[in-house]
């Protein structure tokens, strides 16, 4: 074999071996390649239960904004007694009470969400409400008799100054960390469930008078409405210092719509005058969400008999003969 003859074969073999080296090298990092998407695929595909606590996050983020939409229509519903005032340029038989309740209320939850981790839901609806309440109190106290102004600046003072002040400061000073958020938690429940009992008034009124005239249905759907959706908030982010009180709202919502069937026939008729200025017209609690928009309305029907009185009454002056022309 010639010398030439080798050193073409010595060519042709370095020639396949390094064909097989890159052809080699291309597989093993083709390889690697496949190996790389596959890890990246796995880390992006998710379990099942990551999943299943993703759709849940939605759920309660869109249960949230549902609440904080019907809560925000129930602190409106107040409107038409203020325009009223506004109207008369007098408070009537209206009290204050209610609404420093429904502002103490607004609050304590607002506090509560400050506390608490992803508490923007419960952040901006009190934050409302507690604007709308102050607006609804400065205007009670701008039409208010001299006697009313003094016991609303002693409600406001003792409930939600000295009352409120004292619970932000005893939870800072003397608890920390986990347990000021659950002692602030029952705060809020023991606080909603008495406000979830308001109800029980109108609806012994409307048991007793068997009139539902001053408590409307569409206020108890949504009370209950709010209700719902603020359990259901609760409960998917596992907060049943939120839940747990609406239940209670959602029983007595379905209470007063069942009180509003049975007696929605006689939604006009006229009440006891013993009852002037007393009757309870509505209670407004928004899911802890909560809130409690209470006021008690004097007797429209009242009214229209006390025009009826004052009318006849001008009437009979007016046929009554005058003595000097006898």
């Amino acid at each position: 074999m010639t010398s030439t003859t080798r050193k073409s074969n010595f060519k042709k073999h370095l020639s396949y071996f390094s064909d097989c080296y890159i052809n080699a090298a291309q597989c093993i990092e083709f390889s690697s390649v496949i190996k790389l998407l596959r890890s990246e695929n796995q880390e992006l595909s998710l379990s099942p239960r990551t999943a299943i606590m993703i759709s849940i996050a939605h759920l309660a983020l869109a249960f949230g904004i549902l609440g904080n939409i019907v809560s925000f229509l129930v602190y409106l519903a107040p409107l038409p007694t203020f325009y009223r005032i506004y109207r008369k340029k007098s408070t009537e038989g209206f009290q204050s009470i209610p609404y420093a309740v429904a502002l103490f209320s607004s609050m304590l939850l607002l506090y509560y969400g400050f506390l608490k981790q992803n508490g923007l839901m419960l952040i901006t609806i009190n934050s409302i409400g507690s604007f709308m309440e102050t607006i609804y109190l400065i205007f009670f106290l701008t039409y208010a008799t001299k006697e009313a102004k003094v016991y609303t600046t002693k409600v406001v003072i003792l409930f939600n100054i000295g009352a409120y002040g004292a619970i932000v400061f005893s939870t800072f000073v003397f608890v920390s960390g986990h347990p000021r958020l659950a002692l602030v938690g029952w705060i809020c429940a023991v606080f909603s469930v008495c406000v979830f009992a308001a109800p029980l008034s109108i609806m012994r009124q409307v048991i007793r008078t068997k009139s539902v005239e001053f408590m409307p249905f569409s206020l108890s759907f949504f009370l209950t409405l709010c209700a719902i959706i603020w359990f259901f908030y609760g409960f998917l982010i596992k907060d049943y210092y939120i839940a747990m009180p609406n239940i209670l709202g959602f029983a007595f919502g379905i209470a007063q719509m069942l009180l509003y069937s049975i007696y929605k026939s006689n939604k006009n008729q006229v009440l006891p005058e013993v009852d002037k200025l007393q009757d309870l017209t509505s209670v407004i609690v928004i899911g802890l969400s909560g809130a409690l928009e209470s006021s008690t309305e004097p007797d429209k029907a009242e009214d229209a008999m006390v025009d009826e009185k004052d009318g006849g009454m001008a009437s009979n002056k007016t046929s009554e003969p005058n003595e000097a022309n006898v």
